[in-house]
Formats: structure tokens, C-alpha cells, sequence
């Protein structure tokens, strides 16, 4: 009977979106995920930028994030790049997708060069709501995982409060590369 359950079992978990007020027991949206994210999975994510040890999908309710967005703004003034904060939580596919998809040699290479990546961790949309809120995310109508992009001189560039990344798993690498194309720091 178990092995029965098994592929049920891991479809709703795939279905299940990351809005505001799923975990991971709950069916959110429907999404269509990518095959290379599995429930249960571990993706590797990229080398942190030089002037952090956060990478995207790094998510640790331990961690002082609002230190955390202090030390990768410090380390922006000094490289010129631009800081990431990704807004998620490990239970969410659609976090868990976007941090594989940030593995991508491309999208990879792009974070390395232009950010200082910075992710904070937000529960089961019981934690850091105030770090969210104060860089203009509202994650209980964005979802997760929502992005904030900050020039080197703290000025919030774009936050996506419209949850374009909250479905994560029907994006690709290309998707993402544009999305950091957009809002890369200018060439010097």
C-alpha cells in the first residue's frame, strides 16, 4: 500500500505552491514543476559572491538576516554589485526550483558577477516578515520566493511584490538570467 501512495504523495507535494499561508502539508496553486526538482531533493547551489558566505536558497532561521543584509550592502559598496535578498523557505518548491535553477552555468555566473546574495529564511510565513517589510515586500500577497534587488547604496531597485517568483517551477535558467540582466548594476 505505501509504494501505492508513494507517487500521490510526491505529485501533491510537486503541486504544491509556496503563496502565503501553504506549508508543507498544504496544497497551494497548482504549478507545473521542472523534472529536475524533486520533493525530497537537495540542489547545490552556486559559490557565494566574494563578499558574502549566503548563497541563493541558503535559508537559516538562525541567521541574523537583518546583520546578514547589512554585511552583503557593506561588501556592495566596496565590489559595486548589486544585492540579491531571496525571501523563501526550504519547504517551498517553488524556492527550491529557483535555487537549482540558480545553478545554471549562465545564471550562475551572472549572480557571481553582479550580486551579493543574500537569503532569509521566512518560515512558514512567521518569520522575518519585518525584514520583508522593510525593503517593500509584502509576502503574505507576493509569496515565495520573492526577490529584492538594492543598488551598493541600499536603494531598493525592484521587489516582487507581483509573485513572479513564486512560480519558480515553471521557469527556466532563461527566465532567471533576464530577470538579473534587468536589474544588473551598471557597467562602471
Amino acid at each position: 500500500m505505501r509504494h501505492t501512495l508513494l507517487p500521490v504523495v510526491i505529485t501533491v507535494l510537486a503541486l504544491s505552491g509556496c503563496a502565503t499561508g501553504s506549508s508543507p502539508s498544504a496544497a497551494g496553486p497548482a504549478s507545473s514543476p521542472r523534472p529536475t526538482a524533486v520533493a525530497g531533493s537537495s540542489p547545490a547551489v552556486p559559490a557565494p559572491s566574494a563578499g558574502t558566505a549566503i548563497a541563493l536558497g541558503d535559508y537559516d532561521a538562525a541567521r541574523d538576516s537583518a546583520a546578514d543584509i547589512g554585511k552583503a550592502l557593506a561588501a556592495a559598496k566596496k565590489s559595486g554589485r548589486n544585492v540579491l535578498i531571496d525571501f523563501g523557505a526550504d519547504w517551498c518548491l517553488d524556492c527550491r526550483v529557483l535555487t537549482e535553477l540558480s545553478t545554471d552555468p549562465s545564471v550562475a555566473a551572472q549572480l557571481t558577477k553582479g550580486y551579493e546574495v543574500v537569503s532569509v529564511d521566512v518560515g512558514e510565513f512567521d518569520r522575518n516578515l519585518d525584514v520583508a517589510a522593510d525593503w517593500g515586500v509584502n509576502l503574505r500577497s507576493s509569496g515565495i520566493p520573492a526577490l529584492v534587488v538594492l543598488s551598493p547604496a541600499g536603494k531598493v531597485k525592484v521587489a516582487t511584490n507581483d509573485g513572479s517568483f513564486a512560480g519558480a517551477s515553471s521557469m527556466a535558467p532563461a527566465d532567471v538570467s533576464a530577470f538579473l540582466t534587468r536589474w544588473a548594476p551598471a557597467a562602471p
